[in-house]
């Protein structure tokens, strides 16, 4: 017997109700995005390696690359952010600041750890391109609270870091180490840090930093007992002004500071942060983005400095947290009417009565039977379909309606 084709083992299809469900979330996150006056761009799905890489930020292997006759090296975007800095950068400098757009689209990106993982993922989100205030830095983080209360997601919390200041915490460490001690943070691995060799002075610095966690509050007065120099003090005083903004804006948010808290994309140079819902098996992360003022120039025609911040929600994630909650839509949209010639002379007024339907509400689903030999298979198809209306068309053009108990 043949095998039934199957995709790749590192990809999937949506099915009808799937897809359903994953518009309705999005069709709401697009639905904020322009309320808070984004406007959406559509870049390319191919880009040059060195455009996806962003000067070294993102890791080459993870980009799934082609082969091109004319142009060399091609990779399928890991993320969107260098895709749509380098368009912006490239046809949309001159434009005033600051360029408020959104994008929802599908990512590829390689799992160098785990093969068969999954490569193609979608994902919603927003850039805030020209504007370096903690304004803006707060604008970006509200507009992300608001998008996860459209979709009315219990039991979240927003992890807020400071990239620069993780960074001016970590610079103690020997320049060898750095990344490794930094990659421990990142993925929370408090078992290899331990192994690092690292004197007892510094490992303890770097346990502490595990500690730097918590309540904003709290987790400020341990940083205020640390030894900074002047960027990092600034970095501290911006960080407690966006989180007074912040606090005096929502009360519905549960809000945790974490400065160990360090994206795989090292590009970030400001704010950071997470959204994450506590699951059965503990939190997963929904989306995360931050401020990156030194990506924009590597695109920038003039090498300009331009200041940016942004997030992207995984659809995949946000689709999985909300399954539990009954919330999205438990069947397939079905058709509203059935139409159903009475004999084969009747198609072509089957066909003008189902246009006419259409015409005359938009919204409605129409759609025309094609073999039911008897009417009793059309009335048992569209009960089993949920259409719950059938037009029965004679060759005449007359026709008459009858409603359909559903199951």
């Amino acid at each position: 017997m043949t095998a039934t084709p199957q995709p790749p083992a590192s990809a999937r299809d949506w099915l009808p109700l799937e897809v359903e469900q994953k518009l309705w979330i999005g069709d709401r996150l697009q639905q904020v995005f322009r309320q808070w006056g984004y406007q959406r761009v559509v870049t390319s799905t191919l880009e040059r390696l060195e455009t996806l890489e962003a000067g070294g930020a993102i890791q080459p292997q993870t980009v799934i690359q082609v082969q091109d006759i004319s142009e060399g090296i091609l990779g399928l975007r890991p993320e969107l952010t260098a895709s749509l800095a380098r368009a912006c950068m490239a046809r949309m400098a001159n434009k005033s600041s600051p360029l408020r757009l959104y994008y929802a689209s599908n990512v590829f990106r390689r799992s160098v750890s785990h093969h068969g993982r999954q490569v193609e993922f979608y994902q919603l989100g927003v850039e805030l391109l020209g504007a370096g205030s903690v304004l803006a830095d707060a604008e970006v983080l509200l507009l992300a609270i608001a998008c996860v209360q459209a979709v009315g997601l219990p039991n979240w919390q927003i992890v807020l870091g400071e990239a620069s200041l993780t960074r001016a915490l970590l610079q103690p460490f020997p320049e060898q180490l750095r990344s490794r001690v930094r990659y421990c943070l990142a993925h929370l691995d408090r078992v290899t840090l331990a192994q690092l060799p690292l004197d007892p002075s510094l490992l303890d610095r770097a346990l502490r930093l595990f500690d730097l966690r918590g309540r904003p509050a709290e987790v400020l007065q341990r940083v205020a007992g640390l030894e900074l120099d002047v960027e990092a003090r600034a970095a501290t005083e911006r960080l407690k002004s966006l989180i007074e903004i912040l606090a005096q804006t929502t009360t519905e948010v549960t809000l945790l500071l974490d400065l160990s808290l360090v994206q795989t994309i090292d590009y970030y140079t400001g704010a950071t942060f997470e959204v994450a819902v506590q699951t059965a098996t503990g939190a997963r992360v929904l989306g995360s983005g931050g401020r990156y003022d030194r990506l924009l120039e590597l695109y920038h025609p003039r090498g300009e400095r331009r200041a940016g911040m942004g997030f992207a929600f995984g659809l995949e994630e946000l689709h999985a947290a909300l399954l539990p909650t009954q919330q999205l839509p438990q069947m397939a949209a079905t058709s509203d009417w059935l139409v159903v010639p009475l004999e084969s002379a009747a198609e072509v007024a089957a066909f003008k009565r189902a246009r006419a339907l259409r015409q005359t509400t938009p919204t409605s689903k129409v759609e025309l039977e094609l073999d039911a030999s008897t009417q009793a298979e059309a009335r048992d198809r569209a009960r089993i379909c949920g259409i719950k209306n059938i037009v029965w068309v004679g060759a005449d053009g007359s026709f008459e309606t009858e409603a359909i108990a559903v199951q």
